[in-house]
């Protein structure tokens, strides 16, 4: 029954969206609001992935070997903690709601443990640093999944959520520009200064977090809470649930393949320009040039996600990232013009993908509700966030085994020009297959806006119909 429903609703006719009345736009003003908390949690993103484990080494003397592994499980318990907390979420029912507790308690256990991290007064040990690291996890995961859930229920209209989700591009992509510029800057004025440098990526979280939470929570109401909680899933049949959603799978797929994409390049990029283009000291600025361009590129794909369609606009995306990516095989040794006109396209595009696919989570999230009568929002937002991470992880257990492999040794002051074309093949070809394995995994998606209007329609319908059993 739920599966004719879904399909009458995909086969529904672009005239018939178009004949719905477009929904009051959401206020600038407030939409920027919300979106704040999202730039102390990207903030913390280049500081764990980047700079962390290097000053950790350097100036704490952890070895490398226990970093490894004390961030390898951390990652796993990140991964395990959002659909935890996305499970409930789902299920909370308080007076304040079910999003906004949740954000508030994770707020404070993110800053707390951002403290302890980032200003390690006491000195750092493996445990002292595994204990903070599992606080900070969890902290981050009780903000991030019901903020994205949220993110989705604020609107129900099929191209407003392109809009939410580009605001919170934009504010979080400003964030990674602030933490890429501060250490710049650090390094200028002390050089080799780690714990410095420490502080001051932890200062802009810290100072950051308070306003940034209060902006968030104040800016919407959060929607009526359902008639009845989210049933009680235990994990079996929640991956099951998961894995039998044919949609959600194919967003999923999609977002791991653009995400593995990105982390391949990110990964290999100062190696490339340094040691391929011989240009060591433009690798910093090429990637903060890239950072910069990015920034603009939300509101030109909201744009494109308006007039094509959400699927329609990632596949353009990720088609226009594999012919950039392909653009590299071109570039020679010292060529700086060619790779600057990549790298600002390459800002241009980014995010394209990630963009359209966080907005169709929610809309997949409605065709599920509809089908079930079970409001899932959060769940799916935290698989989604799973895949995120397991690509990034993906990323540097494939690009760096593959260059090193080849014969490219960061260490070596000269490689060989065998070394250096496989760097070449593996930086270009690698993201470029992969935003075509995105393009192709959700190109033909069925859940358009025609679709989307009317599974809301049906929605809410059945939501202002009293329940005879209860009448």
């Amino acid at each position: 029954m739920a599966t004719a429903i879904n399909s009458d609703l995909w086969r529904t006719s672009g005239a018939a969206a178009a004949a719905t009345a477009p929904p009051d736009r959401l206020p600038p003003g407030r939409l920027l609001a919300f979106s704040a908390v999202a730039l102390p949690v990207a903030a913390a993103q280049m500081p764990l992935n980047v700079y962390l484990p290097a000053i950790f080494a350097q100036h704490y003397g952890v070895p490398l070997a226990v970093l490894g592994t004390i961030f390898l499980i951390e990652k796993i318990w990140g991964a395990i903690a959002d659909p935890i907390i996305g499970t409930l979420s789902d299920r909370t029912r308080s007076r304040f709601g079910r999003r906004r507790i949740w954000i508030a308690a994770g707020g404070a256990v993110f800053g707390l443990s951002a403290l302890l991290l980032f200003f390690p007064l006491w000195g750092v040990t493996p445990l002292y640093l595994g204990l903070v690291l599992f606080a900070f996890y969890l902290g981050w995961s009780m903000i991030q999944i019901p903020f994205l859930a949220w993110s989705g229920e604020i609107s129900h209209d099929y191209n407003e959520r392109t809009r939410v989700a580009t605001y919170q591009l934009v504010v979080g992509s400003a964030a990674l520009l602030l933490v890429l510029v501060l250490p710049t800057l650090v390094d200028q004025v002390r050089p080799g200064d780690g714990p410095l440098k420490l502080g001051v990526m932890g200062g802009l979280l810290l100072v950051t977090l308070v306003p940034s939470l209060v902006l968030t929570l104040r800016a919407f109401p959060e929607p009526p809470l359902p008639e009845a909680p989210a049933q009680r899933l235990p994990f079996g049949k929640a991956v099951r649930l998961v894995a039998s959603n044919r949609l959600l799978m194919r967003i999923l797929a999609s977002d791991f393949a653009v995400t593995l994409g990105q982390n391949i390049r990110g990964t290999l990029f100062v190696f490339f320009v340094s040691a391929y283009m011989g240009l060591p000291h433009w690798a910093s600025g090429l990637f903060l040039l890239q950072f910069i361009f990015g920034i603009s590129a939300g509101p030109i794909w909201m744009k494109i996600g308006y007039r094509l369609g959400k699927h329609r606009a990632a596949v353009a995306g990720e088609l226009v990232q594999v012919a950039i990516n392909l653009g590299l095989l071109f570039v020679m040794p010292g060529q700086l013009g060619l790779l600057v006109a990549l790298t600002v396209a390459q800002g241009f595009a980014q995010g394209s993908g990630n963009l359209m696919l966080r907005s169709m989570v929610a809309d997949v999230a409605d065709a599920h509700r509809l089908a079930t009568g079970e409001d899932r929002t959060a769940l799916f937002y935290s698989v989604f966030s799973i895949s995120m991470k397991a690509a990034m992880a993906a990323a540097v257990g494939i690009a760096l085994p593959l260059v090193a492999w080849l014969g490219f040794d960061p260490a070596s002051p000269s490689n060989s020009p065998d070394a250096l074309k496989g760097l070449l093949l593996v930086f270009a070809l690698g993201p470029a297959l992969a935003h075509l394995a995105s393009a192709v995994l959700v190109h033909g998606f069925p859940l358009d806006a025609a679709a989307h209007a009317r599974i809301r329609a049906s929605l809410d319908q059945r939501d202002t119909t009293p329940n005879p059993i209860q009448a």
